[in-house]
């Protein structure tokens, strides 16, 4: 402590998102920014507007712009972007900032409920849907 302030500790990721069948990407709403736009258009060489039109919908309920979704085999729908096989993040690199963000603690709520669950159904693959 050279200044008297407390060396900030690293936080560790307590969960494994290779063991998670991809909750967070089943989230109806996954908001998105120019920014995240523009990232997803220059990973597929697109032009802005085409990478909006193709990868994202315009909620004007909420008057957000949301990534696109489509039809899962766990879930009733999730982020086009997922791969349903290997339930990984096809665009990892350039995923949305909210996906980058998430979560925001060493602590993933998802993980959490498919740990507690697993274990109290003594299925170490079981996926709970609700």
């Amino acid at each position: 402590m050279k200044n008297g302030k407390a060396f900030p500790i690293p936080v560790r990721a307590q969960y494994s998102c290779s063991k998670c069948p991809a909750y967070c990407c089943s989230y109806p709403e996954i908001e998105v920014t120019p920014r995240d736009i523009e990232r997803l258009a220059k990973h597929f060489a697109l032009p802005y507007r085409e990478a909006e039109e193709r990868f994202t919908k315009y909620d004007a309920k909420e008057k957000v712009r949301e990534l696109r979704h489509r039809q899962d085999r766990i879930f009733k729908t999730v982020c086009t972007f997922l791969d349903q096989k290997t339930r990984r993040c096809t665009v990892y690199e350039a995923r949305p900032g909210v996906c980058r963000n998430f979560p925001d603690s060493p602590h993933c709520g998802y993980y959490e409920f498919l740990k507690f669950e697993r274990a109290q159904q003594g299925d170490p693959k079981f996926i709970a849907l609700t």
